[in-house]
């Protein structure tokens, strides 16, 4: 029988970058999203109003469609968004966009009866949580320090006139 010493058995817990902290939140939330649509589908009267052309209280119409795919594409692009915009770009992106889609999140649930506030407040509370954790990895967004000019660092500068 063999012991392993405590080095041995931790396990790696490499630190995890701004942006990809920020695409897997986008990435969970979009998930949720759109599954939320998915099963509000299974509530009753909810098929029959979509056969007779109505989402909601509003008639299906290109206007709408429009609407309902870009409140899914902006998450979606977001995803991306995260991964490739210049730092200073991608914190303040992601902070208007989060806190845009906060209220956005909360009116989903108007209209609704108590009969179904497990089911929206659950997922109109993780999205909050998932939008709230957007919004906090972005504004502690971590600065780099800048290089000061004095003569240990005189080296690490370039002459751009050579």
């Amino acid at each position: 029988m063999t012991t392993r010493t405590n080095a041995q058995n931790r396990l790696d817990n490499a630190p995890v970058s701004v942006r990809a902290k920020l695409a897997a939140a986008w990435t969970s939330f979009m998930f949720l999203y759109i599954y939320v649509d998915y099963f509000h589908l299974h509530k009753p009267g909810v098929i029959d109003n979509l056969r007779a052309g109505l989402v909601f209280k509003f008639d299906v119409s290109p206007t709408l469609l429009t609407m309902m795919l870009a409140s899914v594409a902006i998450p979606a692009v977001m995803v991306m968004l995260s991964m490739t915009l210049p730092a200073r770009v991608n914190r303040a992106t992601n902070l208007v966009v989060a806190a845009l889609y906060i209220p956005y999140s909360l009116v989903n649930a108007t209209g609704e009866s108590w009969d179904w506030a497990p089911f929206y407040g659950l997922s109109i509370g993780v999205e909050v949580l998932l939008l709230a954790f957007v919004l906090r990895s972005a504004w502690a967004w971590p600065r780099t320090a800048a290089v000061l000019a004095d003569p240990a660092t005189t080296g690490l500068r370039q002459d751009v006139r050579q």
